[in-house]
């Protein structure tokens, strides 16, 4: 028999989600001593000291299942964000939390709204959960909150709205997601992913926690960029407390590990390590930008600690030119951005490295 008679239709339709090579598989296959990863939008910094340490002294615990309710960690996000704890779920990274949205939410034939491009994940997890994508494409590389609008009818269920946005690093102003709030039908949930939040320090950027009390709201954050905790895997959300509770009666019971949970609570009290990762990430986003303009590159204004660039050249020859110099970055060309790399802030070292190495592109080397 063909399996392909057997599995699910909207499981033939996803194309599935293509991550960064690791700096381990570049080595082996390149046989190179030093790998740069410039393509994950990871902290260059790594993880902080004082997770690194709750890390070493809990270890000896991992035979026992971590605590289901992640009751501490929620504790100490829901004190530092002024929420309270059942206003709170912890996933096994943000994604996660889509995914449960999704699963509580979507019953066959409706409809999802996603900006295009943006973080794949939407689509992927959209799909999958049987619902119909709708795609509103970007203006000016940014979010279009008015045409996302527009494109609401009695099927919609959810918008997603990543802010700021992956790939771009544009985000949507308080005054935007003001504006477009006002008209939104309460049966109709809107999905802010503010995986990149802390990066974004303008003075316009909206207060979204202000709106779950609304009860179709939801905001997600991670562990992931600026906390350094990527590979733990461990995100979380805030929303009313009735939506909290269906997203916890379909959620896994043990999928935040108990060192995810141990390492965020201390990311979390290390206000030095945060402030020296943001000010690492103002630093070199202005040496990098102006490299790329003394290049005459075209950059796409970033408030992440990425920056999306049009090289203007064959993407696929320039990654594979840097690859083999050890510099990973990421190839836009199947999120629809010819032509576009996008490259996550690095070290001084790892960023004098890459435009070294794209002056040589572009002088033919």
């Amino acid at each position: 028999m063909n399996i392909e008679q057997l599995v699910r239709r909207c499981v033939v339709k996803v194309k599935p989600y293509q991550p960064g090579k690791p700096i381990e598989e570049v080595k082996r296959e390149l046989k190179l001593q030093n790998v740069y990863k410039m393509a994950s939008n990871e902290n260059a910094l790594g993880p902080s000291p004082k997770a690194l340490k709750a890390l070493k002294t809990s270890i000896c615990n991992i035979h026992q299942y971590p605590d289901a309710n992640a009751f501490y960690l929620k504790k100490a996000l829901a004190k530092k964000y002024k929420l309270f704890p059942e206003n709170i779920i912890i996933g096994n990274g943000s994604d996660e939390i889509i995914t449960l949205v999704l699963r509580s939410f979507i019953n066959k034939g409706d409809e999802v709204i996603i900006a295009e491009p943006t973080f794949l994940i939407y689509k992927l997890a959209a799909t999958l959960a049987d619902a119909k994508v709708i795609s509103v494409p970007l203006k000016a590389f940014r979010y279009d909150l008015p045409a996302m609008r527009k494109r609401i009818n009695t099927k919609t269920k959810i918008i997603f709205i990543a802010n700021p946005d992956n790939p771009t690093g544009t985000y949507v102003t308080d005054t935007e997601v003001s504006d477009f709030l006002k008209n939104i039908p309460p049966t109709v949930i809107v999905f802010f992913d503010e995986a990149y939040f802390e990066f974004a320090q303008k003075r316009d950027y909206p207060k979204t926690m202000q709106y779950i009390r609304k009860g179709n709201i939801i905001v997600s954050r991670t562990f992931s960029k600026v906390y350094g905790l990527a590979g733990l895997r461990i995100g979380w959300a805030a929303a009313g407390r009735e939506m909290i509770g269906y997203l916890n009666q379909v959620r896994e019971p043990f999928s935040v590990n108990s060192l995810a949970q141990i390492a965020a609570q201390a990311a979390l009290k290390d206000q030095k390590h945060l402030q020296k990762t943001k000010q690492l990430v103002r630093e070199q986003m202005q040496y990098l930008t102006k490299e790329f303009k003394a290049l005459n590159l075209f950059f796409v204004p970033s408030v992440t600690n990425f920056i999306l660039v049009n090289i203007g050249i064959n993407t696929e020859l320039v990654t594979k030119k840097l690859l083999s110099k050890g510099i990973i970055v990421r190839n836009m060309q199947g999120w629809g951005l010819k032509n576009f790399i996008r490259v996550t802030i690095g070290k001084p070292k790892e960023n004098k490295l890459l435009i070294l190495e794209l002056r040589k592109i572009k002088g033919g080397a």
